[in-house]
């Protein structure tokens, strides 16, 4: 009989209920049990999980990968996906291999390159990816001409935080002055000038800020899946333009995303973003791990979480091509079951630690959360 794989997925996004999802309905059928664990007990992943438990608050990197050892000792974990602290779990890859967990993520290397965007920009440029024109500011001078560069050469100003993920801190610059405009409707990413130069003036802290020219549409989004021998298996772009979404095998996106997959150490799952400046693609982001939207590979015929996990077992399954290519999608949200009001200290038996068992499949919907912008994937 073949035995069943535990996977625990530490502190992530409420999207990759889908991921476990898709590792529950795997091809061969084999028992996949899962373990998540969150800081927020509304997170949908945990009433997804079979079993669940709190993170502790305040551990420093050192101290979650104790807490990580721990988690994997006591839980019996075949495969680890982490995403919170994955830079310092990925450092210690040999002492979770020695308690038995194979880490689904890339190498130390990988993670370092590009936790900072400036560094990846660079990086990439030397292996003959195109990279968008940047600037790394820190001071309100810089921000000033930084903008004014870049609207010489006829671009729109944009920046984000050099080390960040999913969007957070993107603003677009406008010079058009705050008006009751900026009062109705829904909240703009547009930001004064004035008052982004006047903010990083009065800033405490320390700036750290990528900009660039704002970049035009289709993005795509290149999900790829690569072996510790830096060989992809599985590489499909998905198409964002407005609402409407697709997939394509153009060697346009998957050359470049495959350059570097392939040359930094990208192993297992990795997502690697472009966008259009002017008439050819060029990169904004990669993200050394499985993207909120790697599900919808699905319409392709792919399961990659699961693809995954046999690679990190050791069970290689081959260069994976998507039997077809699925027709144009809208995403759109829906409801997930969450765990009790109240997330109880109760431990399964067998173990000291404070957790709860969450019946997964009969939690009541009445108690749900809106993934927004990643459930289902419908047709347009």
């Amino acid at each position: 009989m073949v035995s069943r794989v535990r996977v625990w997925l530490n502190r992530t996004y409420a999207e990759n209920v889908f991921f476990m999802d898709q590792l529950r309905r795997n091809p061969s059928d084999r028992a996949v049990e899962i373990h998540a664990t969150h800081g927020d007990p509304d997170s949908p992943v945990l009433a997804a999980a079979d079993t669940a438990a709190l993170e502790p608050e305040g551990l420093s990197p050192a101290g979650y990968v104790e807490y990580a050892l721990d988690q994997c000792a006591r839980r019996g974990i075949d495969v680890f996906v982490p995403r919170l602290h994955q830079s310092a779990i990925v450092a210690h890859r040999a002492d979770f291999a020695a308690a038995g967990t194979a880490l689904l993520a890339p190498t130390p290397e990988a993670v370092a390159v590009f936790e900072d965007k400036v560094t990846a920009y660079e990086a990439v440029r030397s292996v003959g990816v195109p990279v968008p024109p940047w600037f790394r500011v820190r001071t309100a001078d810089e921000l000033l001409s930084a903008v004014e560069e870049l609207e010489a050469a006829g671009h729109r100003a944009c920046f984000k935080p050099a080390s960040g993920a999913g969007g957070v801190g993107f603003r677009m610059i406008t010079r058009s002055p705050f008006s009751l405009a900026q009062l109705s409707g829904f909240p703009s990413p547009y930001v004064q000038l004035d008052l982004a130069v006047s903010a990083l003036r009065e800033a405490e802290e320390q700036v750290d800020l990528l900009v660039m020219p704002r970049l035009e549409q289709p993005e795509v989004s290149v999900d790829c899946l690569t072996g510790p021998d830096n060989r992809v298996r599985l590489m499909v772009g998905r198409t964002k333009n407005g609402r409407r979404r697709g997939f394509t095998l153009d060697e346009r996106w998957l050359e470049p995303a495959r350059l570097i997959a392939e040359g930094f150490g990208l192993h297992y799952l990795s997502n690697i973003q472009f966008r259009m400046l002017g008439d050819r693609p060029v990169l904004l982001d990669v993200n050394t791990r499985a993207a909120g939207g790697l599900h919808q590979l699905s319409l392709c015929g792919v399961n990659a979480p699961w693809a995954a996990v046999q690679l990190a077992l050791g069970e290689d399954p081959g260069r994976v091509e998507p039997p077809f290519l699925g027709q144009d999608y809208a995403v759109v949200s829906g409801p997930r079951p969450l765990g009790p009001p109240t997330f109880t200290d109760q431990e399964p038996e067998g173990s000291e630690e404070a957790a709860v068992r969450l019946p997964a499949a009969t939690a009541p919907l009445a108690a749900s959360a809106a993934v927004a912008g990643a459930g289902a994937a419908l047709p347009l």
